[in-house]
């Protein structure tokens, strides 16, 4: 089948990376005789008129240069489509391509789209809110919030925020309803993975697959600040899924499940982020697991 490419880049991305991605884009696509457009990406993140444009001029496969904000958007819009979604990671978390062993370097990651393996990976809804691969509720979620409205972006600054934030961090309280089970608890956060990765290559949910058709949820519960820095440490290097106990619940500091939906009531309305941005929270979440939402180029 011949490709038809486009590849969308963000016009206020750093001018150095941004001149050296354009050069090579243009020079190896050009190379393997694919005909492509270069457009840029939009802060309001509307890509509706994408649909009309890949009927239109046949489009195959559509290349995010950025980060999950943006693969967000983009796949939201044509989630369930025959359209392969290629990656170059430049984002500042990049959890998804890492999760797809998609390479940060430029060459690495084009031979991968140019290789043309793809395969649809899952999604999933948070209260009808699309997201590719991961949301939190509560301490990484305001992480996010500080994030955004900084100046200078790039792991130096989210780490920055990330200690800021685990000094004032306070636990919440929550109630999680799934497969016929209640649980009460207090927590510093909830993650809701599809994807194994927080970003920057930190797994917060090590068991998790893009396509395994289940969720992986993460409860870090109300502990010293000293524990949790260890028992963050220890699910990261081998954190397993295990089914609820009731008796043992609360003897435990991070809980790691897996289903298909869930629900999250949230009477403190702690604050949410999905794919890495802040949003809007709410007293009440309903999640689902979305199968084959989009086809992803990967190794």
């Amino acid at each position: 089948m011949n490709r038809k490419f486009i590849y969308f880049i963000n016009p206020i991305s750093g001018t150095g990376g941004k001149v050296l991605l354009l050069e090579t884009i243009r020079k190896k696509t050009t190379e393997k005789e694919i005909p492509f457009e270069i457009l840029h990406t939009n802060e309001a993140g509307d890509y509706r008129y994408l649909v009309e444009k890949i009927a239109a001029e046949k489009i195959t496969d559509i290349i995010v240069c950025g980060g999950d904000g943006t693969v967000n958007q983009i796949a939201n819009t044509l989630q369930g489509g025959y359209v392969n979604i290629g990656i170059i990671p430049m984002g500042s978390g990049n959890g998804l391509a890492f999760a797809a062993k998609i390479p940060r370097r430029i060459d690495s990651a084009l031979e991968i789209i140019f290789s043309g393996r793809s395969e649809y990976v899952d999604g999933f809804y948070i209260n009808k809110k699309f997201s590719c691969m991961l949301c939190g509720i509560g301490f990484d979620a305001q992480v996010a919030h500080d994030f955004a409205g900084q100046q200078k972006r790039g792991l130096a600054t989210y780490v920055k925020q990330s200690v800021k934030n685990f000094f004032t961090a306070k636990p919440y309280h929550f109630e999680i309803e799934m497969d016929g089970i209640v649980i009460n608890t207090e927590a510093f956060f909830i993650s809701i993975a599809n994807s194994n990765q927080f970003g920057n290559n930190f797994t917060i949910a090590p068991q998790a697959s893009l396509h395994d058709g289940l969720l992986d949820i993460v409860v870090v519960n109300k502990m010293s600040k000293l524990r949790m820095i260890w028992s963050v440490l220890k699910q990261i290097r081998n954190g397993q899924v295990r089914m609820y106990e009731d008796k043992k619940y609360h003897r435990n500091d991070i809980h790691y499940f897996q289903a298909k939906k869930l629900r999250i009531r949230n009477p403190q309305q702690a604050p949410l982020h999905i794919d890495g941005d802040p949003a809007a929270t709410a007293l009440s979440f309903e999640i689902e697991i979305i199968e084959r939402a989009f086809k992803l180029l990967m190794p």
